[in-house]
């Protein structure tokens, strides 16, 4: 028997396949837990800067600090918790600036997507997408309408069948979602959003490239520019109040005797 194909350490041998899933559990595991606190962090429940503790995380999700400390890494490179030496994990804060380069990012793919896809539409996806631009303009509820203003986007996108490209939309419309949901702080915009994503679909419909492609940039690169500017002007205003004098108490009264 020739020594490489019996060795159990021999790569690409059958000795080694049982022990290629062990892995997957922990790994699973660990995916779980950090879309539990993507979640959160998108529905607000963990705000910007709270701690992500891993005793605690352990703790809730019953498991070790293994799978914890996985899923905090993965979180760090997507770009939603801060992990630093000594003082552990935090979820990130919003950034004025990741929140416009979201959006120029996503108006050059979904650019591409709708020249790809708008030729290749039917009766029925352009219904599908009507439906959908319906849902998300009838839907006060946030979270509900972070998911029905994607699935609008992504009907749009769907005949193209580029699905490494809606791969990369779909990450970048997660990187977003919690910088959308500052919209409904915002009445006027949701409503001007909704009247784009009309003026859109129509463009769509007609058939029309590059009317689809200037509507789809110019929508998204104005949210990126009005939650750059909201941003910065909340920053602006949160350093002023800290950095103001804070008031001197009045020194106690004296009495004298009579």
């Amino acid at each position: 028997m020739n020594d490489a194909t019996s060795h159990p350490s021999a790569v690409g041998t059958p000795s080694c396949a049982p022990l290629l899933p062990a892995a997957a559990p922990r790994e699973s595991t660990s995916r779980v837990i950090a879309e539990a606190l993507r979640e959160a962090i998108i529905d607000g429940t963990l705000a910007p800067g709270a701690p992500l503790r891993q005793d605690a995380i352990a703790r809730h999700f019953s498991v070790s600090a293994i799978p914890v400390r996985e899923a905090l890494r993965l979180l760090e490179t997507e770009g939603w918790a801060k992990v630093a030496v000594h003082k552990g994990a935090t979820v990130a804060p919003l950034s004025a600036d990741e929140a416009r380069e979201i959006y120029e990012i996503r108006s050059a793919l979904e650019s591409l997507a709708i020249g790809l896809a708008i030729p290749r539409h039917t009766p029925a996806t352009l219904r599908e997408c009507a439906v959908l631009c319906e849902a998300a303009e009838r839907e006060p509820d946030p979270s509900l309408y972070v998911a029905r203003n994607a699935a609008f986007h992504m009907s749009l996108y769907a005949p193209a069948a580029r699905p490494q490209l809606e791969d990369l939309i779909r990450v970048l419309h997660r990187r977003g979602e919690r910088y959308l949901r500052l919209k409904f702080g915002l009445p006027s915009y949701k409503g001007e959003s909704d009247n784009e994503h009309t003026e859109l679909l129509d463009a769509v419909r007609r058939g029309d490239v590059p009317a689809a492609q200037s509507l789809v940039a110019g929508h998204l690169l104005g949210t990126g520019k009005l939650l750059h500017r909201f941003l910065t002007e909340r920053a602006q205003a949160e350093a002023a109040l800290a950095n103001r004098p804070k008031p001197r108490g009045r020194p106690p009264r004296t009495t004298t005797g009579s």
